[in-house]
């Protein structure tokens, strides 16, 4: 067995040097800030769907809170509406709505400040996302709809885009002369 042993005084690779902490981010706690279920329509609503499938309107949105130097919370934004047309198509009627507003606290500690970004705006919605979705579906269900199950999001790409766009934006208002610096995205 000894032969198969070995030393090596290299620290592994992505791992803090002794006595050094590396950059940490944990859960600390996940709760429905707001949640609404309407059916405005009520029972007729209940009865086009069963004879036509909605069309489903969902916006998403996010949004983060600095609590402390460690402790940020972010909010994740749902709004799904349900609607449906007359038989005849001249008219559409609502006939559901769920809105929901699910945060978490994120505890972190040692991240740079563009690492800490992409961490409150893609990877903390992005394992939010879940359990939002689950509240939507279980929502629509208990008002009488079939559970309505989200597509999963790409927040990366919802970042990326939003960037892209302020980038944009930026680069217009400099063309246009205007002498202020854009405003810097702030997480508080």
């Amino acid at each position: 067995m000894a032969d198969n042993e070995f030393t090596t005084d290299q620290t592994p690779m992505g791992a803090a040097p002794e006595g050094a902490e590396g950059p940490q981010a944990g859960v600390l706690a996940q709760y429905i800030k707001d949640l609404s279920f309407e059916n405005p329509n009520a029972p007729a609503s209940l009865q086009a769907l069963s004879a036509a499938k909605p069309a489903i309107d969902v916006n998403v949105n996010v949004g983060v809170r600095k609590m402390n130097d460690e402790v940020y919370e972010v909010e994740l934004k749902i709004s799904a509406t349900a609607s449906h047309a007359n038989e005849d198509g001249s008219e559409s009627h609502v006939a559901f709505v769920v809105e929901l507003a699910y945060a978490t606290l994120f505890g972190v500690r040692g991240l740079p400040e563009e690492a800490l970004k992409q961490f409150l705006l893609i990877q903390g919605p992005t394992m939010m996302f879940p359990f939002a979705r689950r509240i939507i579906a279980d929502a629509s269900r208990d008002g009488g709809f079939p559970p309505l199950l989200l597509e999963p999001i790409n927040f990366e790409a919802l970042y990326q885009a939003q960037a892209a766009q302020e980038a944009q934006q930026a680069q217009a208002a400099n063309a246009a002369g205007d002498s202020e610096d854009p405003a810097p995205i702030s997480l508080n």
